[in-house]
């Protein structure tokens, strides 16, 4: 992987630099911290984003350190050489104490759970000089392992923390644009690259990850856009399970539509979406202010100015008053579209756009918009690499463009 690549401002998403600038201005990492850990190029590149997004001053000439405390001098008082000897048999018994403490730990570790702690931890110990004159050949002792084993295990980790840190890089370097892409996922971009050593096992990636914090854990959130209280017509639900149920074989045959809730620092904010059911491809989109009609028959338009086909095709949502309309309904009349609807109040009807919203709104944009332009420069990158980047599981891991293209 080339890790010296020189990146421009557009390698770096508008979700991402906020992501950034939060971890700073929280205190979780320094500026210089986090160019390091995302491999941010450029000296003040973060300066730079914290001074545009930022909430706090980061104009040239504040202070952005933290002043350290000096640590105050013992007071030692002197010692009688009876007393001398007193404090130094208690500190040998605490000593031998906490030694058997530590020892008893190591065989329940070993004897319980099958774990070993002489892999990689006293290796480390050594390295950092932790213990005063102990030698090697009697921390080897100590563990019951011989010098030449000591050394052949040391030069096997050493190897491998290579290879994981380059494991590691690669993982950030996908996260740098999809913030929350799973380990499975990393796992099938890891073996499509041509390096063979980064084709590592699925259980190891997770190990890696791990221990690095790399991680991600799963959130989920609910606001309620659908109002289906309305005089409008209910269509019936085509895509319900039974002897008439459509199911698309290609794409263009089925749409499915939602409408979710995005909120900014300056109010609310919501986004319709069109998604195709077999490719998982986003087709239509539009960030609007209002849940009025007119704003959510944006994204229908959208999506059959770049119809592809003539094919017969499905438009299935929920029941909400803005899908019912006679606005709504007329663009289908007008270009050919069945519409189909829940016919219950069971998001699980309309289950596949409810789970792009939960991928958009839970893995890529995790930051909190200023306004409403600055959420529609978000919301157009992240659906660019959801359809163009990111693999689905159901999808045998292609992508939605990829899926698209091949059977269209």
């Amino acid at each position: 992987m080339e890790t010296s690549k020189r990146r421009s401002q557009r390698d770096y998403t508008l979700t991402f630099k906020l992501s950034v600038v939060d971890q700073v201005e929280k205190g979780e990492l320094s500026y210089k911290e986090a160019q390091e850990r995302y491999g941010i190029q450029g000296k003040t590149t973060v300066l730079t984003w914290l001074r545009k997004h930022g909430r706090q001053d980061w104009s040239p000439g504040t202070y952005i350190g933290s002043p350290r405390i000096g640590s105050m001098p013992d007071k030692n008082r002197p010692l009688t050489p009876e007393q001398r000897i007193k404090e130094l048999e208690q500190q040998l018994a605490l000593s031998n104490q906490k030694a058997q403490f530590f020892e008893a730990v190591v065989d329940v570790l070993k004897n319980d759970y099958g774990l070993s702690v002489v892999k990689k931890r006293p290796r480390q110990v050594l390295a950092q000089k932790r213990i005063q004159n102990l030698s090697i050949s009697r921390a080897c002792q100590f563990m019951g392992i011989s010098r030449q084993a000591y050394y052949k295990r040391n030069r096997a980790d050493a190897t491998r923390l290579v290879l994981d840190q380059k494991v590691a890089d690669f993982v950030q370097q996908k996260r740098q644009r999809q913030p929350r892409l799973g380990t499975r996922k990393l796992h099938h971009l890891l073996h499509c690259q041509p390096q063979l050593e980064l084709q590592v096992g699925r259980d190891r990636l997770f190990s890696i990850l791990r221990e690095r914090r790399l991680l991600v854990a799963g959130k989920r959130a609910y606001h309620k856009t659908t109002d289906s209280h309305h005089r409008f017509r209910r269509h019936p639900n085509l895509l319900k399970p039974g002897p008439d149920q459509v199911v698309p074989t290609g794409p263009e045959q089925v749409w499915v539509a939602d409408i979710t809730y995005l909120p900014t620092r300056e109010g609310v904010a919501y986004l319709s979406l069109v998604t195709d059911a077999f490719s998982r491809k986003i087709v239509g989109y539009h960030v609007h202010e209002s849940l009025h009609t007119e704003s959510v028959v944006q994204a229908l338009r959208r999506a059959v100015s770049q119809r592809q086909t003539t094919q017969p095709l499905i438009h299935h949502s929920d029941r909400g008053s803005q899908y019912c309309s006679g606005m709504y309904q007329e663009l289908h009349a007008k270009h050919g579209i069945r519409c189909s609807m829940t016919d219950g109040y069971d998001c699980y009807q309309n289950a596949l756009a409810e789970r792009v919203n939960g991928i958009l709104k839970t893995e890529l944009l995790l930051e909190r918009p200023h306004d409403l332009t600055q959420a529609k420069k978000m919301v157009s990158e992240s659906i660019s690499i959801y359809n163009s980047e990111r693999p689905h599981q159901s999808l045998k891991y292609k992508t939605p463009d990829a899926m698209h293209r091949a059977l269209g």
